[in-house]
């Protein structure tokens, strides 16, 4: 009988192979989270900031991630933008790791609601671009392809076939990127 493992416990075991790489490599990272409740509710979770050290407590934070309300991703990027751009770096990417498209309650009118959020989040991304920052966006999402060529511009995106493949695969993305 196979052992079911959430999305979310994948992505969390993708960044702590990731994590552990960064530390072998000496390189400056962040792991942040997010979550929307409506327009005046997105939360940003920092599980680690780019100023801080690695210690016990980050793998803690990690595991205490857990799925909370919608995917409010726009504000989020945004957030997460202006800290990249504050840092001093050679190359700065965003890794965004997602299970779906974005979406929150109160991103407009019905029935445009997706689309507003698409865009939105294209917005956003296109924002960290012109800071000099690299977005990439991984999903497991088996539709993702449908927004993600609109939000991505049809490039640093990959929609994964099986959620098992995360881990290894942001991995090999992030020394593609770098080397």
């Amino acid at each position: 009988r196979k052992s079911y493992k959430r999305i979310v416990d994948v992505e969390k075991e993708g960044v702590v192979l990731l994590v552990n790489a960064l530390e072998t490599l000496g390189d400056d990272y962040g792991i942040y989270g997010f979550s929307g409740y409506g327009r005046e509710n997105v939360e940003f979770y920092v599980i680690k900031d780019l100023d801080e050290k690695f210690t016990e407590e980050i793998p803690r934070r990690i595991d205490r991630i857990a799925p909370l309300h919608a995917t409010r991703m726009g504000p989020s990027i945004r957030h997460a933008t202006k800290k990249l751009a504050d840092q001093d770096s050679r190359s700065r990417f965003l890794f965004l790791i997602s299970d779906g498209r974005p979406q929150d309650r109160g991103y407009s009118r019905e029935g445009v609601e997706k689309e507003y959020a698409v865009h939105d989040t294209r917005m956003a991304l296109m924002e960290a671009r012109r800071e000099g920052i690299v977005p990439f966006c991984l999903t497991v999402d088996k539709q993702g392809h449908d927004y993600l060529k609109v939000m991505m511009d049809d490039f640093n995106y990959e929609v994964l076939p099986d959620v098992s493949m995360l881990p290894q695969r942001l991995l090999m993305l992030y020394k593609r990127l770098t080397t």
